[in-house]
């Protein structure tokens, strides 16, 4: 019982009429009058309460006001964010597209298939795999039609590997300094693509020419291998060391120490240095242009 009159003198309480009236202080005459149950004061305030901030936001978002709350960027601050943006999405499409260049001059000098010529687009990926099984579905009619020519005719057809340079007149001014002396056991051919010098192992491997080192890995076949971009389209590839005294990125100077000479990888017989030089994706003959023999 007393439960229920204590619920019901809150209930009278919420609805019951208040009355707030301004007089004048002197006469005591009556100027306004407002009526209310305390609930309606209540969704007032908080319905005032709502429209304030809505009315403070909308002025903040809205209009100049927003630049002078302190931590707020200026109009120019948010210009340099938004140019600085796009300066670094540009950096970032520069060294991918750096990153693919060097990726694609690695697999051409390990005799792979370049990661551009299996990579069609962003939605469309080719794997070598896939590739070799394309190149491998042939016609019957397309068979016929390349033996027909075979028998028929001679056809001289290389690719830049197999049809080297000799002496480039472009580079004949040029000063290549000795990677490293000693005995040439095998020689530029079809097939051998540089010299290999017979040396004496932990003999350092020096560079022929001013470049950027953009390889210096271990590989399974030729063991520690480091390659060289030089100006005019020039790459210098020294392989089968003992240790490699370089990274990739850096620069380095004609005559200075790459790497040390030793027997590594599975393509070895003998402590030697494989050395390769290409020209705009062109094997050279080294000998050519560099005495690899050691003076009697």
């Amino acid at each position: 019982m007393s439960d229920i009159n204590s619920n019901q003198k809150k209930e009278s309480r919420l609805l019951r009429k208040l009355r707030m009236t301004i007089f004048v202080d002197k006469s005591f005459e009556e100027i306004i009058t407002f009526r209310f149950a305390p609930w309606t004061l209540a969704v007032s305030v908080v319905a005032m309460a709502i429209l304030l901030i809505a009315g403070v936001t909308i002025l903040i978002a809205f209009t100049g006001l927003r630049e002078y709350i302190p931590g707020y960027p200026t109009g120019e601050e948010r210009r340099a964010i938004i140019q600085n943006m796009q300066r670094a999405d540009s950096l970032i499409n520069e060294v991918e597209l750096r990153d693919l260049m060097l990726r694609n001059m690695r697999d051409v000098l390990r005799g792979d298939l370049p990661e551009s010529a299996w990579r069609r687009d962003s939605n469309v990926t080719l794997t070598r795999q896939s590739l070799a099984a394309i190149n491998s579905e042939k016609s019957g009619a397309e068979t016929k039609f390349v033996r027909e020519v075979e028998q028929n005719e001679e056809y001289d057809i290389a690719t830049n590997a197999d049809a080297p340079v000799t002496m480039n007149s472009e580079l004949e001014s040029t000063f290549f300094f000795t990677p490293a002396k000693g005995v040439v056991t095998n020689h530029f051919e079809d097939g051998h693509y540089g010299v290999d010098v017979s040396i004496a192992e932990s003999t350092p491997v020096l560079s022929t020419l001013d470049g950027i080192v953009f390889f210096s890995e271990w590989t399974l076949q030729t063991g520690f291998v480091m390659m060289v971009q030089h100006d005019n389209q020039l790459v210098s590839v020294y392989k089968h060391n003992a240790k490699l005294l370089k990274q990739s990125g850096q620069r380095v100077s004609a005559g200075e120490c790459l790497a040390l000479t030793g027997n590594s990888g599975e393509f070895t017989t003998g402590p030697h240095l494989h050395f390769e030089l290409w020209y705009k994706g062109t094997p050279l003959n080294p000998e050519n242009y560099i005495n690899f023999e050691l003076e009697k």
